[in-house]
């Protein structure tokens, strides 16, 4: 039970190895926030712009942020931001696309 003792360390509520992320954090906190943007906004046909801008950059984002991740939760919460990302994007480019 020596573990029930031991103080938690982790210096960041995504880091699983008990140091702090902030470049991984961020970038998964954007991806997540574009996703969502691109998620929500896919649904409004006059919005096809937001959507599918908000989409692309947030699979960018996400890609590079995969590439980067250290720890299994920065890693899901890019998915899950590059889910919403894809969904955005296709529907918004399915809706007029980047240009309009």
């Amino acid at each position: 039970m020596a573990q029930a003792l031991r103080p938690n360390t982790a210096g960041s509520l995504f880091a699983t190895d008990g140091k702090t992320h902030p470049l991984q954090d961020s970038l998964m906190a954007v991806t997540l926030a574009l996703g969502l943007i691109a998620f929500i906004t896919c649904f409004f046909h006059s919005l096809h712009l937001l959507s599918s801008w908000a989409g692309l950059i947030g699979i960018f984002t996400g890609l590079y942020g995969q590439w980067v991740s250290i720890t299994t939760r920065e890693r899901f919460g890019l998915i899950l931001g590059l889910g919403a990302s894809g969904i955005g994007f296709f529907i918004g480019m399915a809706n007029g696309g980047l240009f309009g």
